[in-house]
C-alpha cells in the first residue's frame, strides 16, 4: 500500500506549465521555418526543418483536439 505517501495521479506532477509549453512549441515552429531562409545551396536541411516543424504542429493540433474534447487539461 501507499503507507504515508500521498496518492498522486501523474497529471498532478507536471514539470512545466502546459500553456508555456504550447507557446514554446509555436516559437520553435517559427524558428525552424525562419532557419530555412539562409545562404545554403542544398535543400536537405530545409526538408528536415519542414518535417520537424510539421511534426510539432501535428502535436499541437492533437493537443488542441484532446483539450477541446475534454480528454486533457
Amino acid at each position: 500500500m501507499a503507507g504515508n505517501e500521498p496518492v498522486l495521479s501523474p497529471d498532478q506532477r507536471r514539470p512545466i506549465n502546459p500553456r508555456k509549453a504550447r507557446i514554446g512549441a509555436v516559437g520553435a515552429i517559427v524558428i525552424l521555418l525562419l532557419m530555412t531562409i539562409g545562404n545554403h545551396k542544398g535543400n536537405t536541411e530545409n526538408y528536415f526543418m519542414y518535417g520537424m516543424a510539421g511534426l510539432i504542429a501535428l502535436l499541437l493540433v492533437g493537443d488542441w483536439v484532446l483539450r477541446r474534447n475534454g480528454l486533457r487539461d
